[in-house]
């Protein structure tokens, strides 16, 4: 087989980047390990900044734009970031929604679309990558019981933190930083409509919490727990007690219940590697980068990867020019660490350590009382929440 870009892994990264190329008129192979249903149906994300909605809509990834269409009903799940910080002495505050950047929301996610017009193969098992270095990197795959090969001019990792492309990448030429955190989340998916209409985060002497949505009728909570936590071992009415203790505001407030559909447990870790290109080979989204979730930045992160390659290749095509691709690393790692550094504030500021001081409770509510009272620091916590802007130069 023979492609421009071959593209290792089919979530909405490499969907994206798919579409992306289509469009500029640019040829593409996905290659995807999971079958079918499994794309189509997991649920990948919380949060959509407005600038991945905008890249959506503009790429024709949005659905359909009638009222029962992909892009109305995220419309419709559209939420604001507004803290709702518990412990805080005094009345339950919030920042007010006139303080918060009006130009820049976030949003709910919708499933990928996987209806492409360009070669996408499901349940084809990316093996690995070869010659990065040379004009015609390869890669080796599996697909229907035997091994093929996929013959590109470049290869775009959107195979997550265990995925093969990120090891075609010599060790000695890699960085890694990287932090674990010592608790974890506990989440749960419930049929219940979200007890707010607005994203609440909870900071807590027994630990953070936070309530979210997927859709008007589906709710999607987490608590922080001690890193190794079974999800079996709570019960579903412990965790909604549990729930009900850290969201507790005294202003009347209260948590709705609902049948739990799902539990999981999600390690907490940051990770980054430079380079994020070799050759000819370029990693997007997990296969280069991992946040916290705690500031919701992990897809669109990858978005940001995947339309900052596509801008570089199409400008590549137009001009000749391989400025933008020999950019790519430095471009993304530019947002990458601006996501990084916000990520590790909210989690730092909301979540309780094991260990932790009474002086550093304190500090945690000082810096919470400083985002309720300071337009400024409202200001910043808004411009990071709602996303970092794509680098037009990449």
């Amino acid at each position: 087989m023979r492609t421009t870009v071959g593209i290792i892994g089919a979530g909405p990264a490499g969907l994206l980047l798919a579409r992306l190329l289509h469009n500029a008129g640019i040829d593409s192979v996905v290659l995807e390990s999971r079958d079918r249903e499994y794309v189509e149906h997991r649920q990948r994300a919380g949060i959509l900044e407005q600038g991945t909605v905008d890249v959506l809509r503009a790429a024709g990834a949005g659905g359909a734009a009638g009222p029962g269409g992909a892009a109305a009903r995220r419309d419709r799940a559209a939420v604001r970031p507004e803290a709702a910080p518990g412990g805080l002495p005094g009345p339950h505050r919030r920042p007010e929604r006139h303080r918060l950047r009006a130009d820049r929301g976030v949003q709910g996610p919708d499933r990928p679309s996987t209806r492409r017009r360009g070669a996408l193969l499901f349940e084809a098992e990316a093996l690995r990558v070869e010659g990065a270095e040379s004009d015609r990197p390869l890669v080796r795959f599996r697909y229907q019981g035997r091994e093929d090969v996929l013959d590109c001019d470049y290869v775009v990792g959107c195979d997550g933190f265990w995925g093969v492309a990120r090891n075609a990448i010599p060790a000695e030429l890699a960085r890694v930083f990287e932090r674990s955190y010592p608790y974890a989340w506990l989440g749960i998916l419930a049929d219940v409509a979200p007890s707010h209409d607005e994203l609440v985060y909870a900071r807590h002497d027994r630990g953070f919490a936070l309530l979210s949505m997927r859709s008007p009728s589906v709710s999607r909570l987490y608590l922080q727990v001690e890193e190794g936590t079974d999800a079996e071992s709570w019960s579903d009415d412990d965790i909604w007690d549990e729930l009900e203790r850290r969201f507790e505001t005294g202003d009347g407030w209260r948590l709705e219940r609902g049948p739990v559909t799902q539990k999981s447990v999600t390690p907490m870790r940051s990770y980054v590697h430079e380079p994020m290109r070799h050759g000819r080979l370029f990693l997007a989204g997990d296969a280069a980068h991992i946040v916290p979730p705690t500031g919701a930045k992990g897809l669109n992160l990858a978005v940001g990867d995947v339309v900052t390659f596509a801008r570089a290749l199409t400008y590549k095509k137009e001009t000749g020019g391989d400025e933008r691709l020999d950019g790519y690393s430095a471009s993304c790692l530019r947002r990458v660490w601006q996501a990084e550094r916000f990520s590790y504030d909210m989690t730092s500021l909301l979540h309780r350590a094991p260990g932790a001081t009474p002086f550093e409770g304190r500090l945690q509510l000082a810096r919470l009382e400083r985002i309720a009272a300071s337009r400024a620091a409202e200001t910043d916590l808004a411009e990071a929440y709602t996303g970092f802007p794509f680098d037009e130069q990449g």
